[in-house]
C-alpha cells in the first residue's frame, strides 16, 4: 500500500456537490481508502484567471494501485461527473490530480510525480500542510519549507478556508 496525496478542484455548478461526489467516487474504487480530508478552500484561479473561483481540497488514500493505474481511474470519475477538457486551466466540473504517490518520482507521458506545479499551488500546498504536516516530498524539503517559498512568490493565489 502508498499513501497517496491527491488534489480536488471545482469552479462550475454546485462546487461543493462535485467536490463531494468526486471524493465518494475515489473511495469507490476498489483498492483505493481515504484515510485524511482537508478542509475546502476558496481559491482564486490559477494559470487562465479569467474564469470563477475554485473550490479546492487535498485528501490522503492509501492504494495498492500503481500510479497509472490510479490517473486512469481519476480520469474515468472526471469523465463521469462531466468534465470536458476544452482548454488548459479552464473551468472545469471537477479536477483530479495526483500530487504525491508515497516517496516516488516518475516522469512520463501521461503523468508526473510530484505533480509538475505542486511547488506553485497556495491551494495544494496549504491544505496539504493541513492534513500532513510532517510530509517531505521525494526531494527531502518538508511540505512547510515548499510552502514557504510559494507564499514568496508575486504570482501566489489567494486562498480562503471555508
Amino acid at each position: 500500500m502508498q499513501t497517496v496525496y491527491l488534489g480536488l478542484g471545482s469552479n462550475t455548478g454546485d462546487r461543493q456537490a462535485n467536490l463531494d461526489r468526486a471524493r465518494a467516487c475515489i473511495e469507490a474504487v476498489e483498492g483505493i481508502t481515504i484515510t485524511r480530508v482537508s478542509s475546502v478552500y476558496l481559491t482564486a484561479p490559477w494559470g487562465k484567471t479569467d474564469q470563477e473561483d475554485f473550490l479546492n481540497q487535498v485528501i490522503e488514500i492509501e492504494t495498492e494501485l500503481e500510479p497509472l493505474l490510479l490517473l486512469h481511474k481519476l480520469q474515468e470519475i472526471e469523465i463521469k461527473l462531466g468534465r470536458q477538457r476544452y482548454e488548459p486551466w479552464g473551468p472545469r466540473v471537477i479536477d483530479l490530480d495526483v500530487l504525491l504517490y508515497g516517496r516516488e518520482s516518475m516522469t512520463s507521458q501521461e503523468l508526473t510525480i510530484p505533480h509538475p506545479f505542486i511547488s506553485q499551488r497556495l491551494f495544494v500546498l496549504v491544505p496539504l500542510l493541513e492534513i500532513a504536516p510532517q510530509l517531505v516530498f521525494p526531494d527531502g524539503s518538508t511540505v512547510q519549507e515548499v510552502l514557504a517559498r510559494a507564499e514568496s512568490r508575486p504570482d501566489g493565489n489567494i486562498i480562503q478556508k471555508l
